[in-house]
Order: structure tokens, then sequence, then C-alpha cells
């Protein structure tokens, strides 16, 4: 039997005229609708959105709990599969002979500064440091809390939540999106990765609702970011001498989370309204700067043995436990209280939570990746984006993590750090190192950190309006109306603000989890058609068929500059 040559005409009905000139028109607007009623109902009924939001956690966790899980786990199978199958490792995410734009450390950079970022300020302290108090070892009372015993534990969840899991949905989102944009010629937007399986039934409605559950979910997962990364500008801020913007218990106060938007939002709005241009590659050339000198004071002048022992130890215990850390679901039994209560509560607080934040998270990195990795093998391409920036992240995790975990095991640190709230923690500890020495110092590291986790919030905020755009103007850059970049900009900010004023972080995490269910599903039929895809075009190869588009218009990226 024949084969046909693949799609490569996906023809998107975009505004001719008017405001939305050069945007798709339903999925705008539908959008920015869905988003609206968010802020909206967060904002003016908080207390009710906070009851609704949180029972629809509570449901989805009972629910899809095991969804999370296994998909993220069915991503990582068919990334390494896709680098070990002959046929797919050599495709080239582009034209044929085609070469990278950028050498092999500006991209890991970019991956790294795109993928992470602003987490990494957060979580490469308070993320260790939680599971070294807490884990599933503690709850069966295999291990002691806070003990010696459960370091190693504490690593092995650490290293799980922020190692190939996690780059492996966006890898999948960036790999789906280059392939279908860059060798088949179609749209640079999520619908074009599922032409293998609905064909061009997606230039229509179903197209249109793929790219609204991308809209949405890109903003919930962003804003997730932002929360973490406000009530951390906050903390910073109380740190540098900025009072009255954090209550008692270290949360910021109303006051101090429209303080931090109205300064994070307004630069990244500025900075999209611009063009992003020399701006964005100034501050990005700033940060990855900062993070290695933040990074190299760990290393040097924290737990630099103890940091070495967590991060080869830790990798080889992660791996070892991965087999069954990717497939089990800790199944409640309903009794509040229990061990198997206790367990599933956990991990729907970290490994499911983390699992839909990078499913959130994935249309933005994705669409990045997809830019800058144009010209690369599948196989470069996936090797590069999951092993690379997993063993970033388990350096800060091993010395920045580890530096506190030795700091409060030895007793030196006496609490500080374990009480410091979140987002507190790596100014307690960094407080705690060099007050002793000289307060400038320790000031000086506190006015550091704020300016790098600064830089890439606006960033991060930037890049997801510019994103969010290219989404809503069927993947092409070129219309970005000052309009809709002012409007994405402060429904982010307003996003924030409501889910934080209407719960906290905790709101946000709920709409995150809830927004990126459906793009799950989504990314599992990405890879479907991404395998189905390859698998034919060997077919076409064998057969003489063509199975590239040979010409690709205005095929020049997302609109991101290689700085981002």
């Amino acid at each position: 039997m024949s084969i046909e040559p693949p799609l490569t005409e996906l023809p998107i009905k975009t505004a001719d005229t008017g405001f939305y000139r050069g945007f798709s028109v339903n999925v705008a607007v539908i959008s920015k609708i869905i988003i609206s009623v968010l802020v909206v109902w967060c904002i003016v009924w908080p207390e009710w959105a906070g009851e609704v939001l949180g029972a629809w956690n509570s449901a989805i966790l009972a629910s899809f709990a095991a969804w999370y899980i296994w998909v993220v786990t069915f991503f990582v199978i068919v990334c390494l599969g896709l680098a070990i199958w002959p046929t797919a490792g050599k495709l080239n995410l582009g034209q044929p002979g085609e070469k990278p734009e950028f050498t092999n450390f500006s991209w890991f950079s970019m991956m790294f500064g795109a993928g992470i970022g602003v987490g990494m300020l957060t979580w490469a302290v308070a993320e260790p440091v939680a599971h070294f108090k807490n884990n599933p070892a503690v709850i069966q009372g295999v291990n002691t809390a806070l003990g010696a015993d459960n370091v190693r534990e504490a690593y092995v969840w650490s290293f799980l939540h922020w190692g190939l899991g996690a780059w492996a949905c966006y890898a999948i989102a960036g790999l789906a999106l280059a392939f279908f944009s860059y060798r088949r010629g179609l749209p640079l937007t999520i619908r074009s990765s599922l032409t293998p399986l609905f064909g061009s039934s997606l230039s229509g409605l179903l197209g249109n609702i793929i790219d609204i559950v991308a809209v949405v979910a890109t903003i919930l997962g962003v804003a997730q970011t932002l929360g973490f990364g406000v009530e951390q500008f906050v903390a910073g801020l109380t740190r540098i001498g900025i009072g009255g913007l954090v209550l008692d218990d270290g949360t910021a106060t109303t006051t101090g989370i429209i303080v931090a938007l109205l300064v994070i939002m307004g630069a990244s709005t500025l900075s999209a309204l611009s063009g992003v241009g020399k701006g964005i590659k100034w501050l990005s050339n700033i940060n990855m700067v900062l993070s290695i000198l933040l990074l190299g004071f760990f290393i040097i002048f924290g737990a630099t043995f103890f940091g070495a022992t967590a991060f080869f130890v830790g990798i080889w215990d992660y791996l070892v436990a991965l087999p069954w850390l990717s497939f089990n679901v800790f199944a409640s039994d309903g009794v509040e209280g229990s061990e198997a209560f206790k367990l599933a509560q956990w991990q729907g607080w970290w490994p499911v939570f983390y699992w839909a934040w990078w499913i959130a998270f994935a249309p933005f990195v994705g669409l990045f990746l997809a830019r800058i990795s144009r010209g690369r093998s599948i196989r470069e391409f996936v090797l590069g984006a999951m092993i690379v920036p997993s063993l970033m992240c388990f350096v800060w995790f091993a010395w920045a993590g580890g530096t506190a975990i030795d700091l409060e095991l030895n007793g030196e640190a006496n609490g500080v750090i374990l009480d410091a709230a979140n987002g507190d923690k790596i100014f307690a500890m960094t407080e705690f190192m060099l007050a002793p020495i000289a307060e400038v110092l320790a000031w000086g590291m506190a006015v550091m950190i704020v300016v790098l986790l600064m830089t890439f919030l606006v960033t991060s905020a930037d890049s997801a309006v510019l994103i969010v755009n290219t989404i809503n103007a069927a993947g092409d850059e070129g219309p970005k109306a000052r309009p809709h970049i002012l409007f994405w900009g402060a429904a982010l900010g307003l996003v924030v603000a409501g889910l934080l004023i209407s719960g906290g972080t905790g709101a946000i995490q709920t709409a995150m989890v809830i927004g990126a269910l459906p793009f799950s599903i989504v990314m599992a039929l990405m890879c479907i058609a991404l395998i189905k895809a390859i698998y034919n075009d060997g077919r076409r190869e064998a057969a003489g068929v063509p199975a590239v588009h040979s010409e690709i218009p205005g095929a020049t990226g997302n609109g991101l500059s290689p700085a981002e």
C-alpha cells in the first residue's frame, strides 16, 4: 500500500483587520475570558474561591494522582525510546543537513534558565530541608525525621522531582513543536503537534480548544512560578531592610504582594513591549553571572564535602529507586491520620504537584526549546534536554540544600533555617553564614539574591506573555500588538495576586494542578502523534516519498532572543 506525503499545511483563521488583526479571535478571546473570570472570582470572592479550589484539588488527588504519576513516566519512556530508536534518533529537527544555531554551551545555558530559573532559588534549599524533615520513609517509621539516616532519602525525592521526569515534560513539548514546525512547516503552535492523529480538522474547533488549553495551562504554570517568586522576593526585601511586607508567620502581606507584583510585572511588561531586545539579553547575562557566583559560594564556603557526597550518592540512590518511584502510587484508606492517608497526602503535596507544575509549564518551555533546538537531531535534543539540565539541578540541590542540612544536622543553625518560610530559607542560611563575619556581607548577599531573583522573574513573566501571544496568533511571531501584551501582563499579575489573596501559594498550586490536567492529555496525545509521524517518515524514506517540507515560511522561532 502506498504512503502519502505528510500534512504540511494547517491554515488557522486569523482576523484580517481590527483589534485582533493577526490573531485567532476564538483562541484569544476565550482564553482571556477564562483567565478574567478566574481573576474576578478569586479577588471578589476569595473565601468561596478558596473552598471550591480546595474541593476540586481533593477530588483530583483522589481520582487522578495515579494518572499524573504514570503519564510522566510515559513521557520519560517515550523520550528515552526516541533517543535509542535508530529511525528517530538521527532525524534532524529542521531541514536535512541544517546545523544548530547555538553552541552547546549556549544551548544548555538557555535550557536551564528557561526551564528552572526562579525555582532553584526557592527549592534548592527548601526542598532537601523539607524532605530531611518528612518523607514516606519517615511516615512509615523507617527513618528518623531530621536524623542522619534520613539524608539520603531526602535527596532521592529531591532528585526525583527535579530530574528526568521534569525535563521529559519539557522535552516532549519542545520535540513535538520543533518536529512539526521545522520539518513539516506547520504553525509554531500546540495544535500542530497532533496533526498525525487529527489531520486538517485541527484548523477548526478542535485545534482552537487545544490552543486554549495550552494558554490557560501556561498562565497557571507561570503563575505558580511567580507566586513562589513573589513570596521569596518579599522575604528578600524584608531581609535588606524594607519593613511591613510580611506577617509574623513569614508570609507576605497583601501590601507586600502588590508591591512585588507591581515591580515585577511592570518591568516584564515594559520589556515585552520593547520587543525583547537588548534588555532581556542584558538581564539574562546578569542572572547567569550571579547564579555562578551564588552556587560557587555554596560549593566553596558551604558544606563542600557533604555536598559532594549528596551529589554522587544521591544520583546513585535516585537511579536505583527510579523504577519503583516511577510507578508507585500510595492509595489512601480514607482514614484521616492513618499511615496510608498520610502517604497519599504527601504524594499529592509533592510528586503530583510537581508533575502538574512541569506539565503546565511545558507549553512555555517547550516552545522556547523548539526555537533554540532547530537543526539538532532528536537523539541530541532528548539527551541534551534531559540529562544536562537534570545534573545542573542536582548540583544546586546537593551544595545549596546540602549546606542547609549540614548546618542543621550538626546543630550549628539550631533551627534558624528549618523555621524560616520556604522562600526565606536561602536568605536565613546565607545570613547565618555571613552575619558573624560582617553584617554588611550578609546584607550584600541578600541584595545579590534579590537582584538575581528579580532578573529571573522578569524574564520568565516577559517570555510567558510573548509565548501566549504567539499561541493566540496561530504560531506567528509577528503580531504583538501593545494592548494584548498589556492585557496578558496585567492578567498574569492579577492571577498571581488573586490566588495568593484567596489562599496563598496553596491556592495557586490547586489552580495549577486543575489547569494542568487537560493539557496532560494533550501531551500524552503528542507522544502518540510523534511516534506515529516518525514511524511513517521511516516508511516514506524507504519509499522515496518526501517527508520534510522544503519551504518553511517565517520559521524564525518564537520571537525570543538567544539570551532568554
